[in-house]
């Protein structure tokens, strides 16, 4: 399940929710730049994400979306 979703067209690629995530599942996308011209940031494996919103919390221009799965589903 998707846990995390990243406004592209929004990111700036500061790169601070990278440094965030504890897991270090968080990474600029160096193939793709968006229309600001900036790389942007998205989760490379959404199964090891813990929900922590880390990522989230850290972003300045609230770009990220942290999704927690209900328990038990």
């Amino acid at each position: 399940m998707k846990k995390t979703f990243f406004k592209s067209d929004r990111c700036k690629g500061c790169g601070l929710c990278v440094t965030a995530c504890p897991k270090h599942i968080v990474e600029l996308d160096k193939k793709t730049i968006n229309a600001k011209g900036y790389h942007t940031a998205y989760c490379v494996d959404d199964d090891k994400c813990i929900s922590c919103a880390f990522c989230a919390i850290m972003c300045p221009d609230a770009v990220i979306t942290v999704v927690k799965e209900e328990k038990g589903k």
